[in-house]
């Protein structure tokens, strides 16, 4: 392994230093306390110096053998980010130009006792700019990015990650660094370079299988013959095959039955059953060389993406089935978790991905314009049962397709799907992210005339090529070729649908800042929600690690430099504004700290309403539109410490939304909509089997705890994996029934309880916006807290009812079990589980409960 310290330099040698690998240049220059933390206030503007100078890497070692006893020798890059020229001994060995490409240089014979490695960069900015320039034939849009992004131009050009020029949540920081893990290899007569299994059930056999396959390079001039045994203890299964490698690299394709007489559990996504992995041995005992003995672990699941007609409902279907089951996908899209791969430890990855299935996700989109994540991250996906949507790294951009880039995108391609289809929670691949949508809706303003040309490059690139590598090297999954697209309907128009965002069809993208978020019909009855949202901003104690005082209001500069989405600080007012009064304080940091509050309580409420429409729309047509199979709202994560989409901030705190997605996407859910003054409940549940529970709707004066009234309606039957119809009362008629309350003044909650502790969560229906609420009265919010074995019990008492209560312990870090919660009761009980070691003293200190009306 060459990992460790090497030696960096930029390109007029001014400045020199020691930067370790994997890593990057900004992680290395901030450790040395050359620069400060890249995500300080201004400092993504400021250094960004950094990005345009070429740098170099280099080190010398020793070869730890007898160079003289190998037949050959590789000097392998698992990532280099991203233009650079490698040479060993000041023989250049080839140049690199895709990050997420695996490069391999064999330097078998120019390898010495010790030895002088160098990369040297080529700044991605101006390498980016140069290939522009020599694209003569037509541009490729865009050119660049809007100016709130601050971000740099032509990322189209370079096979880097995307959203390193800049986006619309994110800084500009285009890295360059070795990112990856780079070593040597020796080998005699045969080399293992890739191992994959993928799983089958053979409908006809009523039989599971696993395919195996295995990439060798074959040094030798004749092919080697051997034996190789797969061996899965638990399964009863052993099974050798006689096998003969050619000479040079290729590859064999091992297919193994599983003994009928096992009882196989199969891979659940999250909420459906277990994540069973059986443990494998493969042997390869060969008549030249050593064996080989790989150790993995074996998943069986089957996935399917249906489209198929639907009575009563021009289009078709687009939904999942996993082992057979229709499965609603709950979830997310998740964005790179930090500027600087490096600092995204598995820690960081588990944090988030536990979060994610805390909050009853089973999936999440990884999006297009970031990078395909690390072995890890799948790792814990396949642990905890959450599905991915895997785009191909193809985002809001059109692209070239020359030859040299083509070729660069087809190693990419069968590298990283060699690399991840072993694993169960991959289900689909997608070829990019909205790009059908960019050519179809005309984003970049093409004369009608020219259109073809890009036509023509599209199919190029995701079918010709991404698509044809795909079903060559992975029959397990379904592909689609963008999203949003009209699935088979868009292959039918060849490959460009008219209308990628026709609700008949496949997925869609929706994205409203203007109209009332709460109105449930402003949101479109598709087949299949894949990106949804609205912005927050993340909390004081996020946001203060990276300002300064005068930076503390949300018309500062600073929130102006953050906010990277054109006018995305007045939509949040705007959206804030149809439902709650704005804050009026003269303390500008507590303004500041209620506006951020309010940004949040606005997008929890306003993500709920449309997952909650998503969610009660699967089971129902209503003229021709509905069957919606899939909710993953944009965004789970946060790249730096800004406004944006997410409900996780920079480091993980849980921002009210996620608390929130606790909620709308527990298995069991009683959900309301308004239809022309008349009040409608569903019963949503992923459930196997249907239940019998008992509905309560309570309805409460806002001016008192105790309620006006209360209703429990008995044996009422919520179905299995559907959404039905258990309740329905005109409005008129409720408040008859609860006398004294009028719209403004009252609110209804409700919740479904069954047997043997089987309970949804409390929900709610607001029947006026909240700035025109009757009653509200100031409360007395308290809490006290204690420590249980590792947990900590925060019970919370109130002297009125308190809307949107938020527990916040600043920077400690943790979350809680619930919060953002309407308290209805003088009690409350919410548990803090810690992520660090803390103490009750500590909780306390830190600890800020506001609720709604402490906003003034």
């Amino acid at each position: 392994s060459l990992r460790g310290s090497w030696r960096l330099g930029n390109g007029n040698g001014s400045v020199v230093l020691r930067g370790e690998v994997p890593g990057c240049v900004h992680t290395a220059l901030h450790r040395r306390g050359l620069i400060q933390d890249p995500y300080y206030r201004f400092n993504d503007v400021m250094y960004r110096w950094i990005s345009l100078d070429n740098w170099t890497y280099s080190r010398t070692f020793k070869t730890p053998f007898d160079v003289r006893k190998w037949q050959k020798v590789n000097l392998v890059f698992e990532g280099v980010d991203t233009v650079a020229q490698i040479l060993i001994n000041n023989i250049t060995l080839g140049r690199t130009d895709n990050m997420f490409n695996r490069y391999s240089f064999d330097i078998t014979s120019v390898i010495k006792e010790v030895n002088f490695v160098e990369v040297r960069f080529l700044s991605a900015i101006s390498y980016a700019a140069e290939q522009s320039r020599c694209h003569k034939a037509y541009s490729i849009p865009p050119v660049c990015p809007p100016p709130v992004q601050k971000g740099e131009c032509h990322a189209n050009f370079v096979r880097k990650e995307q959203c390193s020029f800049s986006w619309d949540w994110g800084p500009s920081f285009p890295t360059q660094g070795i990112w990856k893990d780079v070593r040597m290899e020796a080998y005699n007569h045969y080399h293992l370079i890739h191992f994959s299994l993928t799983s089958f059930f053979v409908k006809s056999a009523w039989q599971w299988s696993l395919e195996i396959e295995s990439i060798f390079d074959v040094v030798s001039s004749k092919p080697i013959a051997g034996l190789v045994t797969v061996s899965i203890p638990k399964l009863q299964t052993q099974q050798t095959f006689s096998v003969k490698l050619q000479p040079g690299e290729g590859s064999i394709v091992l297919l193994v039955n599983i003994n009928k007489s096992s009882t196989v559990e199969a891979w659940w996504p999250n909420g459906h059953g277990k994540q069973t992995g059986y443990n494998m041995t493969t042997t390869f005992i060969m008549e030249a060389g050593y064996q080989i003995e790989k150790f993995s672990k074996a998943y069986f699941r089957t996935v399917e993406l249906v489209q198929e007609s639907i009575p009563g409902s021009p289009g078709l279907s687009f939904y999942f089935r996993i082992n057979g089951r229709p499965i609603f996908i709950k979830g997310s899209n998740w964005i790179p978790a930090d500027s600087f791969q490096d600092r995204v430890t598995y820690d960081i990855l588990w944090l988030l991905l536990k979060s994610a299935a805390d909050a009853n996700m089973n999936a999440l989109r990884v999006w297009g314009g970031g990078v395909y994540e690390q072995d890890e991250f799948y790792d814990i996906c396949d642990e905890l049962g959450i599905m991915i949507w895997q785009d191909f790294m193809f985002a809001c951009a059109l692209y070239p397709t020359d030859q040299n880039y083509l070729e660069s995108v087809r190693a990419e391609v069968s590298h990283q799907v060699r690399r991840l289809k072993s694993h169960p929670s991959i289900i689909l691949w997608s070829g990019n992210n909205e790009n059908e949508a960019a050519i179809a809706s005309n984003w970049f303003s093409i004369p009608y005339a020219d259109r073809e040309v890009y036509i023509k490059d599209y199919v190029m690139l995701y079918v010709k090529n991404i698509r044809e590598i795909v079903l060559t090297e992975d029959k397990s999954r379904p592909f689609i070729a963008s999203s949003p697209t009209n699935g088979l309907e868009s292959v039918k128009e060849g490959w460009l649908s008219q209308n990628p965002y026709d609700t008949h069809y496949g997925d869609t993208h929706f994205y409203d800042y203007s109209n009332d978020c709460w109105n449930w019909t402003v949101y479109p009855k598709t087949r299949f929600a894949s990106e949804y949202g609205f912005q927050s901003w993340p909390s004081f104690s996020t946001i203060e690690k990276v300002s300064s005082t005068e930076d503390w209001s949300y018309t500062s500069n600073f929130s102006l430099h953050r906010q990277h989405h054109e006018n995305g600080n007045d939509q949040m007012l705007q959206q804030i504004g149809h439902h709650f009064k704005l804050p009026q304080s003269t303390d500008p940091i507590k303004k500041f700290k209620d506006m951020i509050y309010l940004t949040q309580v606005m997008q929890a409420q306003c993500i709920k309403t449309e997952t909650e429409f998503y969610r009660f729309s699967q089971s129902e047509i209503i003229k021709g539109e509905g069957h919606t199979m899939g909710a993953l709202y944009w965004q789970l994560n946060d790249i730096w410490q800004a406004p944006s989409w997410a409900s996780l901030e920079y480091g993980g705190k849980w921002k009210l939304l996620h608390y929130f997605a606790q909620n709308f996407f527990a298995p069991l859910l009683p959900v309301a909509y308004e239809d022309k003054g008349v009040l409608y409940i569903y019963g949503v549940s992923d459930l196997h089997v249907d239940h019998k529970l008992t509905l309560r709707v309570v309805v409460h004066a806002w001016s008192s705890l105790e309620p006006v009234c209360t209703l429990a309606k008995d044996s009422v039957t919520v179905k299995a994996q559907s959404a039905v119809p258990i309740y329905k009362e005109s409005i008129n008629d409720l408040l008859e029934r609860c006398r004294n309350c009028t719209r403004k003044s009252c609110v209804i909650t409700f919740c479904l309880v069954g047997e043997g502790g089987l309970q949804s969560p409390m929900n709610h229906h607001f029947l006026s916006s909240l700035k025109d609420a009757v009653g509200l009265e100031k409360t007395q919010l308290s809490a006290s807290v204690s420590q249980r074995d590792d947990i900590y019990v925060f019970v919370l008492q109130t002297t009125a009812i308190a809307p949107f209560v938020s527990l916040d312990v600043g920077n400690i870090k943790g979350r809680f079990s619930d919060n953002g919660f309407l308290m209805t009761e003088k009690k409350k009980v919410v548990v803090f589980y810690p992520w660090e070691p803390t103490s009750v003293e500590e909780l306390e200190k830190a600890l800020t409960l506001t609720c709604l009306v402490d906003v003034v």
